[in-house]
């Protein structure tokens, strides 16, 4: 590896434990922003959701820490990373990351103020992250008590919103694009509360009732319940994993709508619900 490479592991390695003194978990990240370790599970002939608790590194935001020992060996199993990802969501910070993207042609910063100004909210001062390609990252905390979800465009367009189960690259980090800096004045800031107007516009509708045919029974509804709970990026493996685990229970085509209906309700079309459960059908020697 080249010099500048390392160099560029040893810094990143150094801002992430300054976060992590912060309170801020965090993970290696490569070149291109992803998780610098890979899965080790890559190979398992099914999907294993396993959020870590094998005991091995490389499960994404999951691996996220606040402990240097912990840290340190990461970096030291990703010799290549080149960044750190924050993790959203956690104690103490719960911290939520508003996203002002300039790539998708639309002044995402003029679309922050007028929702502002439509529901009567300031954003406070706070840490502002500068990204390569001229956008922002507003970090912002928030009640212990609410999960705020990851979403893109919602909001408005060009603004994405980091939250349980996401990250933000921190400041220091390097990639493919350049470098992610501090803003002037709001490195040493911590996080500022999120406003309650803002905060209700980023939690999601109340979900309908998915009644479970009584024929599937309470395993089928803790099923249902466990793809309703699926993240951005979760999506199809918790479908897929419910659905084998309906089959092999016998109560699969009797669980095909309300897994179905589950997994509208986390952002899945109705095309990708259905082939994802042919497919775990058929892998668990079912006619869909």
């Amino acid at each position: 590896m080249a010099t500048t490479d390392r160099q560029a592991t040893t810094l990143a390695l150094a801002h992430a434990l300054s976060a992590a003194e912060r309170g801020l978990a965090v993970i290696p990240l490569s070149r291109t922003k992803l998780p610098a370790l890979g899965s080790p599970h890559r190979d398992d002939p099914g999907p294993t959701p396993c959020h870590g608790e094998c005991g091995r590194f490389g499960h994404g935001v999951y691996d996220a820490s606040t402990d240097p020992a912990r840290i340190r060996e990461m970096f030291a199993a990703a010799p290549r990373a080149t960044g750190y990802g924050i993790a959203c969501g956690l104690p103490p910070h719960h911290l939520i990351g508003v996203d002002l993207d300039t790539k998708t042609g639309t002044d995402s910063s003029a679309a922050l103020r007028e929702l502002a100004l439509r529901h009567l909210f300031t954003i406070p001062a706070t840490v502002v992250v500068l990204t390569p390609s001229g956008g922002r990252h507003l970090w912002l905390s928030g009640p212990a008590d609410v999960v705020v979800p990851n979403s893109a465009g919602r909001l408005a367009p060009g603004i994405d919103i980091r939250g349980a189960g996401g990250y933000l690259v921190g400041p220091g980090s390097r990639t493919e694009r350049g470098a992610y800096t501090a803003a002037p004045g709001t490195g040493r800031l911590a996080p500022a509360p999120c406003p309650p107007a803002l905060l209700r516009l980023l939690l999601p509708p109340p979900r309908a009732h998915h009644p479970t045919p009584a024929s599937a029974g309470g395993h089928g509804q803790g099923l249902v319940q466990f793809v309703l709970a699926a993240h951005e990026g979760q999506r199809n493996t918790r479908l897929f994993w419910a659905a084998c685990r309906a089959y092999e229970d016998g109560i699969g085509p009797a669980l095909v709508s309300p897994l179905v209906d589950a997994a509208l309700d986390t952002g899945l079309s109705e095309r990708e619900a259905r082939a994802t459960i042919a497919s775990a059908a058929r892998m668990t020697g079912h006619r869909p």
